[in-house]
């Protein structure tokens, strides 16, 4: 009978969080796919367009396609498609419940570990409602947030478990669950560290005589050696991913070089981003998909940015350390914000971003619960102190609420989001090249030629935009043009599958198929799994003469993409010439 309250507050709580994270995000059901690495994860990939099969598995246990090894975030994405077909909105509504169930399981694992229900509450509203983890939840190929998200806080819960009574059967669960976040984003190595603060706060597992106060003289070293030496598994795991990950992105050529963007421009760009993002957390304004690095657009960070984003965490460090004794919360959130960036802030560089939203999404629910534990000390106690802090915490969740609705706006279509970005950056070459692309798909060539030319205008060496103006010169029927722009690319990088791809086509265009054969044959060297290079390689072959060269070029794009139509029609006609179709 004394749970009864319990249950009440939690199906209350449950059923508050579930109709505002619902109102926020369910619109986003109606969006399409957006062309910036949904392609890459989704409606592009002929692995997941298959469906759920045990090629498909086998392939996501082996591949490092999109730059990472998460083979549970590929095949969540062929459950969608084995389930819904290609159809983005339910895709969108699957990232939806993941972002709801994250946010219930936060406030039951949090009021669990702290018995602080209302203020647990109130974490978990925050993270389900804030605007920065919009891009989260309506990005579909940033699934792996979620999924990696919902693995941690799964192992936060069965570690609360463990440190109840432990056991090698109740931390076996500890280690699955970890192991299976880092099968979803190696974002989650951080997390042996978190549970090591949580050691601290609120399990309080590092001192003596149930002392709240870390550095007491009841505070044992042989305690702390012994949690430390408890985690040695799950920092192995943690080491491996490493690897692994440094592996996949440097294989993809993701890694920026040091002369591309220095050392000491990662330091600063690393100490502004922690501002910036506590400035977002507090006023998010300006939120956009891409934030150009000051290193590749033409900026700079200001020297007094910089200095004054160093002396704001160190300011904020000094607080924590002063308050470890009586507000240890302080130090415990403070210490999860900064630890779970560490992996995206810049200081091994993956791609050319400066700082991105969907960082946030872990590492502001230290920042949340430090918050939560903290403004309520400053009330004086008695009856109007729980008002006051209820109104004003409702007052927060609904403006906060308001603005994350108003922010799933900019999703609905390319165009909108791109120009948004580019409405609230500056010097945003990426974002011209995406509207561009947004315009090219809408057969506005135009308005897309002028959009390449400013990304280039921005960063001369972009081949992307470079690559993609010379495609508009092929469709308008001015091959012997866009081979310059191409060759461009190509100088740009010349390891550019696309940009291949695409002069070969020209040539194709101009009737060279002795050239188009050679580009396509480079293309394929560098990506064998280049489903149209196969199909176009085939195509310069008919023209070539060479019809059983084509056939099995033909064959070799169906075996990658089975559901490519133009090359099973090809290979038809190609085997079969003298029959009708």
């Amino acid at each position: 009978m004394s749970d009864t309250p319990r249950v009440k507050s939690d199906f209350l709580i449950i059923a508050i969080l579930t109709i505002l994270v619902l109102s926020i995000y369910w619109q986003v059901g109606k969006y399409p796919f957006i062309a910036f690495d949904d392609d890459v994860y989704v409606y592009e990939n002929s692995h997941v367009r298959q469906g759920l099969t045990l090629k498909g598995i086998a392939w996501s246990f082996t591949t490092f396609h999109g730059s990472n090894w998460h083979p549970l975030t590929w095949i969540s994405h062929m459950v969608d498609v084995e389930l819904f077909g290609m159809n983005a909105g339910w895709h969108h509504r699957m990232s939806i419940l993941l972002h709801l169930l994250n946010t219930v399981l936060l406030y039951l694992v949090m009021s669990k570990m702290t018995g602080g229900i209302w203020r647990s509450a109130f974490v978990a509203a925050l993270f389900g409602v804030h605007p920065l983890h919009v891009e989260s939840v309506a990005w579909i190929a940033e699934r792996k947030d979620l999924l990696s998200t919902l693995f941690w806080i799964l192992t936060m819960g069965v570690y609360l478990r463990y440190t109840r009574r432990p056991s090698l059967g109740r931390y076996l669960p500890v280690a699955i669950f970890f192991a299976l976040g880092l099968m979803c984003k190696p974002m989650v190595v951080t997390l042996p560290f978190i549970l090591l603060l949580m050691d601290w706060w609120p399990l309080r597992r590092m001192t003596l005589n149930n002392s709240q106060n870390f550095g007491s003289p009841s505070y044992s070293l042989s305690t702390f050696s012994g949690l430390i030496l408890e985690k040695v598994l799950l920092l192995g795991f943690s080491a491996i991913s490493c690897f692994v990950t440094f592996l996949a992105q440097s294989w993809e050529g993701a890694v920026q070089s040091f002369d591309y963007i220095p050392f000491g421009m990662r330091i600063s760009n690393g100490f502004v981003s922690y501002v910036s993002y506590l400035w977002k957390m507090v006023w998010p304004s300006s939120l956009t998909v891409f934030y150009p690095h000051p290193a590749t657009a033409q900026s700079g960070l200001p020297a007094w940015e910089i200095t004054g984003a160093a002396l704001l965490i160190g300011t904020f460090s000094l607080l924590a350390v002063w308050q470890r004794h009586c507000r240890p919360y302080l130090g415990m959130g403070w210490l999860w914000y900064l630890g779970t960036l560490i992996p995206v802030i810049g200081l091994v560089q993956v791609g050319n971003q400066a700082m991105a939203d969907r960082y946030t999404y872990l590492p502001l629910i230290g920042i949340f619960t430090a918050v939560a534990w903290a403004i309520p000390s400053l009330f004086l106690k008695g009856r109007l102190r729980q008002l006051l802090l209820g109104v004003l915490g409702g007052m927060v969740i609904v403006a906060l609420s308001s603005v994350a609705w108003h922010q799933t706006s900019y999703w609905r279509d390319d165009v909108t989001l791109f120009s948004r970005s580019l409405a609230v950056t500056k010097n945003n070459w990426l974002a011209w090249n995406n509207l561009g692309f947004a315009y090219d798909k809408l057969n506005r060539p135009q308005w897309a030629m002028t959009c390449y030319r400013n990304a280039i205008r921005i960063k001369s060496d972009y081949a992307d935009a470079w690559s993609n103006i010379g495609a508009i010169y092929i469709k308008s029927g001015q091959p012997e043009q866009s081979i310059v722009y191409f060759r461009e690319a190509l100088k740009a990088n010349p390891y550019y599958t696309k940009a291949l791809n695409n002069l070969a086509a020209a040539y194709y265009e101009l009737g060279q198929p002795e050239q188009a054969i050679m580009y396509y044959w480079k293309a394929l060297q560098i990506k064998p799994d280049y489903a149209e290079a196969w199909y176009n390689l085939g195509l310069s072959y008919v023209q070539y003469g060479q019809p059983d060269r084509a056939v099995s070029c033909f064959r070799e794009a169906l075996r990658i993409k089975p559901d490519f139509k133009e090359a099973l029609q090809k290979l038809s006609v190609t085997e079969h010439p003298g029959k009708r179709h």
